[in-house]
Order: C-alpha cells, then structure tokens, then sequence
C-alpha cells in the first residue's frame, strides 16, 4: 500500500509542478500574456484525458503482463525527451497563431511524459483494487491531488523565488527519471503480489461493490457536467484575476489550488463534503460572484475581486465535485469514471482557451459559467426540499440578471470590440462638446484618449502630457540639428507620435495585430504626427534582439500601464538590448504607473547592476486630459538626466538593495506589491 501511495504522490507532484515551471520558461515569448496560462491549461487537460483514455484502455483490453510491458516501454522512451527545456526554433516570429504554437511546443517538449504521469494515478489505482479487491482506491485520488496541491502551492515560496528557471527544468526531469524507476517498480511488485482480501470493508466500499452494474449514459453525462462546470470556473476566474495584476504563477496557481483542494476534501472518505452546507452556500456564493462581476465600480478592488472570486470557486467546486463524489461508481468502473472526469476537465478548457476567444468579443466565458454552475445546482436540487430549489432558483436568476447587465455595461458607449490571444480591446466614445473623447480600453485599463474637437485632437493626452516623464526625456533632446530617433514598446492609440517633429522617426512596437488596426482606424495620432511612423509588429524583445542596432535617442518601454506587466521586459537581459539600440547619450524611458506593483525599485536597481545614471518623474495629471504617471529613466550619460527639464521635476527613488535583481530566471512580484 506504501509502494503504491509513494508512486501515486511522486507522480501527481511532478505533474502539476510542471505546468508552472513549462509556462514560466515560455511566458516571455508570447509578450508576458496571460492567456499563455489558460492555454497550457488546455494542453494539461486534454492530455490528462488523454492519460485517463489510456488507462482504461490499458486495464480493460490488455493482461495485466501485457500491459506492463507496454507502459514500461513508453515510460523508458520518455526519457529520450529529458531535459524539458523548450528549444530556441519554437520562439514566435511573429505571424503564428499564437496557440497553436505554445500547444505544438507543449507537446513536442513535455508531450510523453505528461502524458504518462497523467495515466499513472488511474493505473495504479486499478493495480491496488486488483491486489487489495476489498478495499476502495478513492482515497488515493485524494492523495493524488493532495500531492498536485503542494506541488502548486510550494512553487511559488519554495522554487520560483530561489531556483533559477531552467535549473527548475533540469531538476524537474532529473526528479522525472527516478519516478520512471519507482513506477516500474511498483508495476512489477503489483504484478507478482497476490491479491489480498482486506479484513474490513468500509460501508460505503461495500455498498459500491454491491451496486457494479455498468453505469448508465445519463449518469455518465452528469458526470461529465459536473467536471466541465468546475474546469469551466476555474479558467474563467483564473482569466478574470489575472488579465489585469500579472501573467504569473503566484496568481495562476491560487484558483487552481482551490480547485485541487476541492477534489482532496470530496474524495478523501471522511465525510468533508456536507450535501446541504454546501448547496446551499455554493448558490449564494454563485450571485455574489455574479453581483461582483456586474458591478464596475469594484473592477479594481484587487482585495475584493481575490476574495470573492477565490472563496466563490472554492464553494462552486465543492459542489460540482462534492456531487462527483457521491456519484461515483463501483471501483471495477474507476478508470471509466476517471475518463469521464477528464473529458469534462478537458471539455471546459477547450470551451474557455480555445473556443471562447473565437466566438466571444469579450470575456463573458465567466458570466456564463456562473449561469451554467446555476442551472445545473437547480438540476441536482430538483428533488430535494423546496428551500434549497428555492435557493437554486435564485442563483440562477442573480447569474442571468447580473450577466445581461455586465453585457449591457460592456457595450455602453462602445463601438468597436474585438477580441484575441492577447485579450479584450474596446473603443468607446464619451462626453460632450469639446471634452468628447475617444478611448482604448484593453481588459479594463484604459491605454490611450483622443478629444475628437479639430483643434484639440492633436494635444497628447494620458501619460504622455508635457509633464510626463518620457514627454521630458523627448523635450530634453532639444534644440538639435539632427532628427530624432524614438523607439516606443507598447503602440496604443500610437499617443506618443503627436511629439514627433519633421524628419524624426518613430518606430512603435506592438505584438497585438488587433492594437495596430484600432490606433490606425479609430484614431489619428499616427497619421496626424510630421515624424515618419515605423510599426514593427511581433513581441518587442524578441524583435529588438534579431534586429540591427537602431541608435535610438529615445527608447519608451510602455508596457507597464496596464496592471498585467510582461515581466520579461524588466530584467537584466532586456536592459542588455535595450541599451544595444541607444545612442550614447539617449534615454530608456521604463513606464512604471501601476496600482498594485512598485515597480520603481525593480528599475533602478536595474540600472545600478548596469552602471546607468536613473531619474523618476512623477507627474501629477493636472493637464487637461491628462493621467498621473510614473516614469523612470536611465542613460548612460549622467549629464543627459542632468538637464533641467528633467532634473527640475525628477525625485529620488528609495533604493531595495536588499532586492534580488531581476533576470529571466528570476523575478519575485511578492516584493514588488504595495
């Protein structure tokens, strides 16, 4: 029993210890989005169920001596895959497709063994009921997640913080070597053991052994329902609590912990899941997670979005997989009930990754799971007493009222929306007279205004203003015989453009196609600017590194406005070839204006590390149409920080040597929070 649980624990462990570790590594090639997460959620589900057909195919069509040979031969050929470092030709160009990418990558690199970790918790609990046939296997799916909720929760606080990241790949396949001994080991012990009757048989293992009928389509189908609703949630609230923080896995990891931990508490046999606790409380906690989502004035209320969306999965899930509990069937139908679980698992990440971004301008996949979790509450309600039908009745009208309203506000005073890998932009226009203006808004950050008076559309707006930091490091460059060159990462409403002088070249970088059509279409600063505009599609870093040196006076890093930061953009690298593309004298302008995050620190000691003279300017956003902003600027030349346009608005900067500098293979946002 030892032999199997260790087995069971090491490979649940690995398994989901790599989902952050693989996401991580490729995370700065997709523009630091965080849709590379729910993506690489698609990849892990279906090849859990791909793990889960497998299983059950193995166990029902093969002889126990047959199929241990064939495991261990694929176990052994796995091995050829190791280390799991993606390689360098799976970087994006620019003109893919970025999910059929990252999955393609997915499964070149880590495909096998995912694949063979993901059968092993099946597997081995089917060679248990077959050694011990008295006794139920379920416990150990709860140890399974068990040891796949500490593999979550400790990379963050145990590994992310002090393992660099490809030291991470290299000892997450040195640990995935030893488990392929262990799991062929205890294939070979199970195989030679004899079966052995246990001296008690528990009530409810008895009652399933009685009752080993085949289970019927119906019942099947629910538990498909009940599977993709909790997977459904749980990438619909992990985008929701992550589009606009931070694309990394200190937030990724939290829903998908509580979602784990639900599996433990239903399928640990004790007794955790309180049928009528936690309908009733699974209902109330569904419209309230509607009435938080409807409401925009608590959009940016972080402590309230985590609460309520974290506690809602966790009642919302202990439902769904409270009831997949009490439904489950005889242990000889455990591996097609796995199948089944993992189908829907895999089902509601398709619907979320793949087909919501397809078909949904917006991410409305959240208010429609709520809808979905509430109806199927009524279905399993409908014969209970009517207090609880009552009850599920209510939730189902709170989801429905408060998602048409979010749908409503979503389009008030919209009029473009569209919708893509990289996330949700919108357009909408708004006030009146000569404060009319049009706004980009991406996810909920709203990335650029433009008044619509002739006389007026041509003033900078936002963070951009005279007073802003970058507005000063371009006026410093003044008066000059030469044009300027000004390189900016991060295109919005192309802003920035309207401070370009004849003859001057302003070369943007943005990775979203979707960004450059609505900044060419719906506004004019790009057409209206006397500086020659360059767009250079693709992630920013990616295309810095292939291309020759720019010699660039400027260089804005303005991808830091929204709250989502594409950490690889912030590291001692990127410095590195940022300052490859400067003029001696030019300025990196780092855009660090954030609710959450002190970024600042991050940057002047980034520029410490690299001998940089640094200035912050704050402005205040007292112009008109103006927003307060925060940049930070560095040189090489202290005197070009000197000057009084700078100088005479800059302030210091509280210094964190105590700080490690951060690297691709490092960063740490707990620090940074304010």
């Amino acid at each position: 029993m030892i032999l199997h649980a260790v087995t069971i624990f090491a490979s649940a462990f690995l398994l989901f210890l790599v989902q952050p570790v693989m996401a991580k590594q490729i995370l700065p090639w997709f523009g630091g989005s965080a849709t590379v997460w729910t993506t690489c959620l698609v990849f892990f589900q279906s090849a859990l169920l791909a793990g889960y057909a497998y299983a059950d195919l193995l166990v029902r069509r093969a002889t126990p001596r047959a199929a241990l040979r064939i495991h261990v031969a694929l176990l052994a050929a796995s091995l050829a895959l190791l280390p799991i470092v993606p390689a360098a030709h799976w970087k994006p160009a620019g003109g893919e497709n970025p999910t059929w990418l990252i999955l393609g990558m997915l499964v070149a690199t880590i495909g096998l063994p995912y694949f063979l970790l993901s059968t092993t918790s099946p597997l081995v609990q089917a060679w248990f009921a077959r050694q011990f046939p008295g006794r139920s296997p379920y416990r150990l799916f709860a140890l399974s997640n068990l040891a796949s909720m500490l593999a979550l929760a400790g990379y963050p606080f145990l590994f992310e913080p002090w393992v660099a990241t490809r030291a991470q790949a290299i000892g997450w396949s040195a640990g995935y070597a030893g488990f392929v001994l262990l799991c062929a080991f205890a294939g070979w012990v199970s195989l030679r053991a004899t079966p052995v009757a246990a001296a008690q048989v528990s009530a409810d293992t008895a009652a399933e052994s009685a009752d080993g009928a085949h289970p019927a389509l119906a019942r099947q189908a629910l538990w498909i329902a009940l599977s993709a609703t909790g997977s459904i949630l749980l990438l619909a609230i992990s985008n929701h609590i992550t589009q606009n923080v931070a694309a990394v896995p200190l937030l990724w990891i939290v829903p998908l912990s509580l979602y784990l931990l639900t599996f433990i508490l239903c399928f640990d046999g004790t007794g955790w899941y309180r049928r009528d606790f936690f309908l009733s409380t699974a209902a109330a906690a569904l419209g309230v997670m509607a009435w938080t989502l409807a409401d925009t004035r608590l959009t940016h209320e972080l402590a309230i979005q985590l609460g309520v969306f974290c506690a809602g999965l966790f009642l919302a899930c202990m439902f769904c997989h409270g009831e997949l509990a009490r439904l489950k069937p005889a242990p000889r139908w455990l591996t097609r009930f796995y199948l089944t679980v993992s189908f829907g698992g895999a089902l509601g990440a398709v619907v979320v990754g793949i087909a919501a971004p397809l078909v949904l301008p917006a991410y409305f996949e959240l208010g429609a799971a709520l809808v979905l979790c509430a109806g199927l509450l009524l279905w399993q309600v409908r014969r209970d007493p009517l207090v609880f039908r009552g009850l599920a009745v209510a939730s189902l009208v709170a989801a429905l009222g408060c998602g048409a309203w979010y749908v409503r506000e979503f389009y008030d005073s919209t009029i473009v929306a569209t919708r893509n890998f990289y996330g949700v932009l919108r357009v909408l226009e708004w006030g009146s007279g000569n404060d009319r203006k049009r706004t980009l808004i991406h996810g909920t950050i709203m990335h650029g205004n433009q008044f619509l008076d002739p006389l007026l559309k041509r003033q900078p707006t936002t963070y951009y203003t005279a007073g802003s930091g970058v507005a000063r490091a371009i006026e410093s460059m003044h008066p000059r015989l030469e044009p300027l060159k000004v390189g900016v990462i991060g295109l919005g409403t192309g802003t920035l453009a309207v401070w370009g002088a004849v003859n001057d070249v302003y070369r943007f970088y943005e990775i979203n196609p979707a960004v450059v059509g609505i900044a060419r279409r719906e506004f004019s600063f790009l057409a209206d600017s006397e500086a020659t505009i360059e767009i250079a599609q693709g992630d920013a870093r990616l295309v810095l590194e292939r291309e020759p040196a720019q010699g660039f006076d400027v260089l804005a890093i303005d991808a830091f406005s929204s709250d989502a930061i594409p950490v690889h953009l912030i590291t001692s690298e990127a410095l590195s070839i940022y300052e490859r593309h400067m003029k001696p004298s030019g300025i990196v302008a780092f855009h660090v204006t954030n609710r959450f995050l002190n970024l600042a620190p991050v940057v002047e000691a980034l520029a410490h590390a690299h001998g940089l003279a640094v200035a912050l300017v704050s402005d205040d956003g007292n112009e008109p149409g103006a927003s307060s902003s925060v940049w930070v600027l560095l040189s090489k030349d202290p005197a070009a920080l000197a000057k009084e346009t700078i100088a005479g608005a800059s302030s210091e900067i509280a210094v964190r040597r105590d700080w490690r500098l951060w690297t691709d293979d490092f960063n740490n946002l707990v620090q940074v929070l304010k």
